[in-house]
């Protein structure tokens, strides 16, 4: 049982849950002396998170992480399922992979993994992979995606989008236009400029944004846009969705929450990609998650061992860590500004989230007879993040010794305790 706790911030209650189903909720309710009682202290009751965007890094580079310990770390976030992208060593272009991913992701137990299948062999670009068969695997994939690199050929892409309507499955779409981006390695602007730094243009993410809405609307489609981050790509979104074509977004926190002003110290952590833009973009995502254009939060969870970061900013490789610093940041930006209440946390955190991916027991309502996958937070705590105490084997955080609002105390799966007091399950 849940005591004293505060569904999407309103009223304190009670829950129940019984066989992983919350079974009553109220202000004074009737449960067994024997009961597992968490004692919720007025705090802040969610739907568990779900993440549309992480990298598991297994199998390859189970150096910089696993999916036990990714898993730890998504449970200590709040995170109750997960995306884990395809850019593996091998890639996960065939059910073999995914198959296995999910299975051992079933077997650590801490959060649903669900695989990210590739949409072409290798990421090459060239040759589909084989959709069909992983979507009908163990793992059942709903979702494609080359991420880390583009699916830069249009009838490819073309092809894909008809593929994926035939099997009710989704592509999401890193969308940079790789004859543009060429040598880049940051945004293309005035602190790019000053730092000597190869520019990667707005254009070049906008352009596959425009193109993948006219392919998705001739197909029939759906298209999901990874990490959208520029102002551009937020009209375009508009505009799109005006048009009554079936695409959706994601913004990442860092993209929330950082600019490109952070490169003046030549610090590899802050190497991303898409990169960190100006504050213009910053301010127009946070307008356009508040307002729909953009639909949910996915971290990019992209964890790198240090000796792919302690080296020149030029060939150091993009990406952060976001697990479990994922709702401090959309508390900071986006419910301490007044521009989302928790309910507006819980639905770009966890109920679109799920909704895009086609889960039906994830981010669900937090109503009788709905599957008991729970966030506890405190909203008042503070905390001071450290890359080395992160659940992560990696480090790779830009927040190091950055002291943050809110904090995850208890997560549950099906009624099972995954996280609690700043400790995961297993």
């Amino acid at each position: 049982m849940l005591q004293q706790v505060r569904p999407y911030g309103d009223d304190l209650v009670d829950v129940v849950v019984v066989d992983g189903e919350i079974a009553e909720i109220g202000a004074s309710v009737t449960v067994p002396a024997d009961a597992q009682r968490i004692d919720g202290g007025g705090k802040i009751l969610l739907p568990g998170f779900v993440d549309l965007h992480t990298h598991l890094r297994e199998p390859g580079r189970e150096d910089t992480e696993t999916i036990r310990t990714g898993s730890r770390a998504a449970a200590l976030g709040g995170y109750t399922a997960v995306f884990a992208m395809a850019n593996t060593d091998p890639v996960a272009d065939n059910a073999t992979i995914t198959d296995n991913v999910w299975r051992v992701g079933r077997d650590v137990g801490l959060v649903d993994v669900h695989p990210v299948g590739a949409v072409t062999v290798g990421l090459g670009g060239t040759q589909l992979a084989e959709m069909g068969m992983m979507a009908a695997g163990a793992a059942g994939v709903r979702m494609f995606s080359d991420d880390g690199k583009c699916v830069h050929d249009p009838l490819m892409m073309r092809r894909a989008l008809e593929y994926a309507r035939g099997l009710d499955v989704l592509i999401a779409q890193h969308a940079e236009e790789p004859r543009l981006t060429k040598g880049s390695i940051a945004h293309e602007g005035p602190v790019a400029a000053r730092l000597g730094l190869t520019g990667w243009p707005r254009a070049a993410e906008e352009s596959i944004v425009v193109r993948d809405a006219l392919l998705a609307r001739d197909a029939g489609a759906r298209v999901h846009i990874c990490h959208a981050s520029t102002e551009g790509t937020v009209e375009l979104l508009r505009w799109a969705k005006d048009q009554g074509i079936a695409i959706t977004a994601e913004v990442t926190p860092h993209h929330l929450s950082l600019t490109d002003e952070r490169l003046t110290t030549y610090d590899p952590v802050n190497k991303v990609n898409p990169p960190l833009r100006e504050e213009r973009d910053t301010r127009a995502l946070r307008r356009a998650l508040a307002d729909g254009i953009v639909d949910c939060v996915a971290t990019d969870h992209a964890p790198h061992a240090a000796q792919d970061k302690c080296c020149e900013f030029a060939i150091a490789k993009p990406g952060m860590l976001g697990l479990e610093t994922a709702l401090a940041i959309v508390v900071d930006t986006m419910l301490t500004p007044g521009l989302l209440d928790w309910r507006g946390v819980a639905r770009v955190m966890s109920e679109r989230p799920a909704q895009i991916a086609g889960l039906t027991d994830q981010g669900r309502p937090i109503a009788v007879g709905e599957p008991a996958n729970l966030t506890i937070v405190d909203p008042d705590a503070s905390w001071v993040v450290r890359g080395d105490q992160l659940a992560s084997l990696s480090s790779n955080t830009p927040y190091e010794e950055m002291t943050m609002p809110a904090r995850v105390t208890d997560t549950l799966l099906r009624g099972v305790v995954t996280a609690r007091g700043g400790q995961a399950s297993a």
